[in-house]
């Protein structure tokens, strides 16, 4: 570390991230599970992009959502994991700056918000499709379908924005450890030297309103849903429709939930080890679960995948 001196304190240029505290010789173990997580995530993403981009039937809002929600996910996990990984096996790796941290928490953030309001104009296409079936090509064209992405996008900035310049006024003078795995705004919090009261009540005011607004939409989005799948007179289409919306609702909770109980509840020492967990579901889980359970499921992207196989295997017979 390469501390300089301000005053009566020493102004810190390096952190250490402490992430799950010495595991022994589970380090090797949680290193290769997360890295296989990270690699499935990857994998999974990448390969929703190119079905989408290379098969005109995915050329629909459903899956024009879901391409940007995989593009979201690769830089999401690509944020944090790889400094993770590194952590859990070099010394070095849980080092990292000043400036790096700050990067770190402003792609998180700017991704994190950016995903809440994306799955609440996901769970409004799905409700447009199901509830009102005849407006659909209407209401859900181009022009609006980029809009509520664009929309996503702007508000995330503009959230982001406010609290890195309001990250930026603190001043960190000792300790340098950071207990998290990742560079978290509660965890900095702790390590400044000025009066956060009035950060931290601005911060929570944020984050309720990033994630409760688009949560309370969802949920609205896919109540009406439920009630519309509850008309349909065939068992065996209700039993089909309920699979899959639970299966996305469970996602969804999963999500909002772990964002919630993080950012909204009282931040005590007693939560703080808990927070390490529930960040591990919005932060590995998610990102991996998405592609899975919002797309490779789905007959249209099997056959489009079926598709991409065959030339696969014709090119290969021929060459």
């Amino acid at each position: 570390m390469n501390p300089t001196d301000f005053g009566n304190h020493t102004i810190l240029t390096e952190f250490i991230l402490l992430g799950f505290g010495n595991l022994g010789h589970l380090d090797l173990l949680f290193f290769f599970v997360f890295l296989a997580i990270y690699i499935a995530t990857m994998v999974g993403n990448i390969l929703l992009i190119v079905l989408v981009v290379s098969d005109h039937n995915l050329h629909t809002p459903m899956y024009f959502f879901l391409g940007n929600l995989s593009c979201l996910e690769i830089c999401y996990s690509s944020n944090i994991m790889p400094k993770m990984l590194a952590g859990l096996i070099l010394y070095q790796g849980k080092v990292i700056s000043v400036a790096g941290c700050m990067m770190q928490f402003y792609f998180f953030g700017f991704l994190v918000v950016s995903e809440c309001y994306l799955l609440a104009a996901m769970s409004y296409d799905r409700y447009v499709a199901i509830c009102k079936p005849l407006l659909y090509v209407i209401v859900m064209d181009g022009k609006t379908c980029v809009q509520l992405v664009a929309g996503a996008w702007v508000i995330s900035l503009l959230v982001i924005n406010l609290t890195i310049c309001l990250t930026q006024q603190l001043t960190f003078c000792g300790p340098n450890t950071i207990d998290h795995f990742f560079c978290d705004y509660s965890p900095l919090l702790k390590l400044s030297c000025n009066d956060t009261h009035m950060m931290e009540l601005v911060t929570t005011l944020l984050a309720g309103v990033c994630s409760l607004p688009p949560f309370v939409l969802t949920l609205a989005s896919y109540s009406s849903i439920i009630r519309a799948i509850l008309r349909i007179p065939s068992t065996v289409g209700k039993q089909k429709a309920f699979s899959t919306c639970s299966s996305h609702l469970m996602v969804v909770s999963i999500f909002y939930g772990t964002i919630i109980i993080v950012y909204l509840l009282p931040r005590t020492d007693a939560m703080r080890d808990w927070n390490k967990v529930f960040s591990l579901f919005y932060i590995v889980l998610t990102p991996l679960l998405n592609p899975l359970i919002y797309s490779l499921r789905n007959r249209e992207v099997q056959n489009a995948l079926s598709k991409v196989l065959l030339k696969l295997s014709t090119y290969r017979t021929v060459a």
